[in-house]
C-alpha cells in the first residue's frame, strides 16, 4: 500500500445509518432504545448478582445462565452505545479501527451466545434423560471447561476477520446501512479482492451457528422422544415445562438471524428499514428478553429475586 493510501485508510471514517427518512424523529426513537438498554443491564447485573450471592443456584442450569447474562451484557455494551449516539447527538462516524473493534465483539459474542444456548439444550437432554446422574455428568469443574471451551472458540473464528479486513483498501461509499458494524458489510465497502473473507466469513457462521442449531434441534427430538416414553402425562408435561425458558432464548436468537439471512439471500428488493429492524431485535431484543423469560419462568431464581429486593 502506498504512503498516500495508507495515510487516508489511518483516517477514513464509515458512515453509520439510523432510520433512513426518520431523521425528524431521532430523538423519539432514542426513548425506546434507553428503556432497552437499561432493562438489558438491570436484568441480566440482577441474574448475574443472585447466582453468585445464592449457593443454592451454583448448579450448571444457573452456571449457563450467567455465562448467558454476561454475553448479553456484551452485546448491549458493544452496540446500544453507538445506536444512541446516533439517534441522540447525530454521531454518525465511526473509525476503521473502532469499527473493526465493534465487528469483531459483535460476531464474537453471538458465536459465544449460541453455543451457550446449545450447552443449555445438553443440560435439559441430561436432566431429563438421566436425572439420577446429573449431578455427576454435569459437574461444576466440567461446566465451566466446557463454558471456557466453547468462549474460546467463538474468539477463534472471528479474530481473523478485523485482520483480513484491516488489509482492504477501501475507495467506495463510506455510508453503512445500519447503526454498528458488521463484517458482511464492512467487506462489501472493500475494492480489493474479498473471496478469503466471504468463504471464511460463510465458513465461520456454518461451523458456529449452523453447527450449534442443527446439535440444539437434535437435542430436542432426544427429549421429545424421551418424554413421550414417561408413562404419566403429569410428569411429562413437567419435563416439557423446564424446557420452555430455553426454548424461547433459542428462538428469540435464532428467529431474527434466519429472517436476516434469507433477506440477505433472497430479498434483494426487500425494504432497507425491514432489514434495520430485523438487525436491532437479532441484537438488542435477546439481551432484553433474557433474563425476563428466565426470571418468569424459573420459580427457584423468582424466589430468590423477590427475597432479595423485597
Amino acid at each position: 500500500m502506498s504512503p498516500l493510501n495508507d495515510t487516508i485508510f489511518k483516517s477514513a471514517m464509515f458512515l453509520l445509518t439510523g432510520l433512513p427518512g426518520q431523521e425528524d424523529i431521532h430523538l423519539w426513537i432514542s426513548i425506546p432504545f434507553c428503556f432497552m438498554y437499561a432493562i438489558s443491564l438491570v436484568g441480566n447485573s440482577v441474574i448475574l448478582f443472585i447466582v453468585k450471592t445464592d449457593s443454592s443456584l451454583h448448579e450448571p442450569m444457573y452456571i449457563f445462565l450467567s455465562m448467558l447474562a454476561i454475553t448479553d451484557l456484551g452485546l448491549s455494551i458493544s452496540t446500544t452505545p453507538t445506536i444512541l449516539g446516533i439517534y441522540l447527538f447525530n454521531s454518525r462516524e465511526i473509525s476503521f479501527n473502532a469499527c473493526f473493534a465493534q465487528l469483531f465483539f459483535i460476531h464474537s459474542l453471538q458465536c459465544i451466545e449460541s453455543s451457550l444456548l446449545l450447552l443449555m439444550a445438553f443440560d435439559r437432554f441430561i436432566a431429563i434423560r438421566d436425572p439420577l446422574r446429573y449431578a455427576s455428568i454435569l459437574t461444576l469443574p466440567r461446566t465451566a471447561k466446557m463454558g471456557l471451551m466453547f468462549v474460546l472458540r467463538g474468539v477463534a473464528v472471528i479474530i481473523p476477520l478485523p485482520f483480513l479486513l484491516k488489509h482492504f483498501q477501501y475507495c467506495r461509499a463510506n455510508v453503512l446501512s445500519h447503526s454498528y458494524c458488521l463484517h458482511q458489510e464492512v467487506m462489501m465497502m472493500a475494492c480489493s479482492d474479498i473471496r478469503i473473507n466471504s468463504i471464511y466469513g460463510l465458513f465461520t457462521t456454518l461451523l458456529t451457528m449452523g453447527l450449534d442449531s442443527l446439535l440444539i434441534f437434535l437435542s430436542y427430538v432426544m427429549i421429545i422422544k424421551t418424554v413421550l416414553s414417561v408413562v404419566s402425562h403429569t410428569e411429562c408435561l413437567r419435563a416439557l415445562n423446564t424446557c420452555v425458558s430455553h426454548l424461547c432464548a433459542v428462538l428469540l436468537f435464532y428467529t431474527p438471524e434466519i429472517g436476516l439471512s434469507v433477506i440477505h439471500r433472497f430479498g434483494k428488493g426487500s425494504s432497507p428499514i425491514l432489514q434495520i429492524l430485523l438487525g436491532y431485535i437479532s441484537l438488542l431484543v435477546p439481551p432484553l428478553m433474557n433474563p425476563i423469560v428466565y426470571s418468569v419462568k424459573s420459580k427457584h431464581l423468582r424466589v430468590r429475586i423477590i427475597r432479595a429486593f423485597i
